[in-house]
């Protein structure tokens, strides 16, 4: 049988990858780092993480993500499966050790059968002969590669700017300031209701802390002005001039929190740190992501109260994504519509997120599997969590009534927006309102999608059981 040829050994390709494999088809993934390294990656480690270690919010009930976390599961996700078995403390979020991770993923891929890993840089389109195929090479895909993409697209990709958070050791944070206590003590997977650490600040030190992210010395990248940010992944010094109280109502919000050495204070602002490795050595600085200069980060961030002697495992930094006009170019089952066979997966595509990337990846793989075999396939209902994701992806986005042919697709995390609207019932007879209504609704929406979702699997004929 021939194989699938997959281009990318991130989140996406991996998925891909595996789905494919479990499928019963060979797999070529073609991954080019070490041969080709990129400005982010820093091992040659399949799947591995290059900004955040979280996976964010494992609540499958309420939570768009977490619904997504639960029907991967249901369909055999290799990238679920590793980060269940290395997942460390993080309140009501999935959080993974990025090494374990990583080395999870590659294991299991490197052993599968069915799997080659061809270390090598692809540079063009992939080949004729190469009748089923999947791009996978996310958001820094190499600008060889990317030039052909776009040239066989007659699509100019658009670009983003995505910022990396700092990392800190854990031994340099000082606890007689800082304390460890997730939002509202709430207790997610692995985690005891205190897994994260909470630096406060003042007012008068929130005031100076913000003026100094105003002033501080910003990486410029002359050839990319003009590209927007990623609302999901701004960095703090962009949500600063957007208004001195941004980050106070952002990552900085004090809500929820009580500091365990001064309860009887309330904090005018809060920052707070995730641990970031299995042996707790490291903390990454939620939400903050950063395109300060080097020179300016551990300045300012030794202003925060707690972190005034912080040793830092990495700095802030700054890449460009790249993604595809997906509506314009993608069908409902992710193909290139001027080439049958030739599919994309991941961040390219324009989802947003390391899950959502991986989830379509997931779908890519299923996808080209049941092409190969010649079995019949369909794109999952839009009332689940995928389903929700690849419509919004292949044509689920507004089209700019005011300026016709502008281009207004954007990348999009999962979320409750994207799904159809649900009925809820009365509950003894009365409407909900507010709060309790957003709550049912959030629920039905959950509680319908894995029934659906559970019947697509049953029906693809290219499915795998969940193990």
């Amino acid at each position: 049988m021939k194989p699938i040829h997959i281009i990318g050994g991130g989140l996406a390709g991996s998925e891909a990858a595996w789905q494919a494999a479990q499928a019963g088809v060979p797999v070529i993934l073609h991954e080019m780092r070490p041969v080709r390294g990129t400005d982010a990656h820093q091992t040659d480690g399949l799947a591995e993480l290059v900004c955040s270690n979280s996976f964010r919010s494992d609540d499958a009930a309420t939570n768009a993500v977490g619904l997504l976390h639960a029907e991967m599961r249901l369909a055999g996700s290799l990238i679920l499966r590793s980060g269940d078995a290395n997942q460390v403390p993080a309140g009501g979020a999935l959080a993974v050790d990025r090494v374990g991770f990583s080395d999870a993923v590659t294991a299991a891929l490197t052993a599968h059968p069915l799997i080659t890993i061809a270390r090598e840089e692809v540079t063009g389109l992939p080949p004729e002969d190469w009748d089923q195929a999947i791009i996978a090479t996310g958001p820094l895909t190499a600008p060889a590669l990317a030039e052909a993409i776009a040239t066989a697209t007659g699509a100019e990709s658009l670009a983003f700017f995505d910022a990396i958070a700092p990392i800190v050791h854990f031994e340099t944070i000082d606890l007689d300031v800082a304390w460890f206590q997730s939002r509202y003590d709430k207790v997610g997977p692995g985690g005891t209701g205190k897994d994260y650490i909470n630096c406060p600040m003042d007012k008068a030190q929130y005031e100076a802390f913000i003026q100094a992210l105003l002033d501080g010395e910003k990486t410029v990248f002359k050839e990319w002005e003009g590209t927007p940010y990623f609302d999901g992944c701004l960095p703090i010094e962009v949500m600063a001039e957007r208004g001195r109280e941004t980050l106070r109502h952002g990552p900085m919000k004090p809500m929820g929190l009580t500091n365990a050495h001064k309860p009887d204070e309330k904090a005018y602002a809060v920052v707070q740190l995730r641990q970031d490795n299995a042996l707790g050595t490291l903390y990454n600085m939620v939400g903050f992501q950063t395109k300060l200069k080097y020179g300016a980060q551990t300045g300012i961030f030794r202003m925060i109260p707690g972190l005034e002697n912080a040793e830092f495992a990495r700095l802030g930094g700054l890449h460009r994504n790249t993604y595809l006009n997906s509506p314009a170019l993608l069908d409902e089952t992710l193909q290139l519509k001027s080439r049958p066979g030739l599919r994309f997966a991941g961040q390219i595509t324009g989802c947003e997120g390391y899950v959502e990337s991986a989830a379509m990846g997931l779908l890519a793989g299923r996808f080209a599997a049941a092409s190969r075999l010649g079995r019949p396939f369909t794109a999952p209902p839009v009332t689940t969590a995928f389903g929700a994701l690849l419509n919004h992806i292949t044509g689920g986005h507004i089209l700019s009534a005011d300026e016709p042919g502008k281009r207004s697709f954007q990348p999009m995390n999962v979320n409750f927006g994207l799904f159809p609207p649900i009925e809820v019932p009365k509950l003894d007879g009365r409407r909900l309102r507010g709060k309790e209504k957003t709550l049912a609704k959030k629920k039905a929406m959950t509680a319908r999608a894995l029934v659906d979702w559970q019947s697509w699997l049953g029906r693809d004929a290219a499915g795998i059981a969940a193990e």
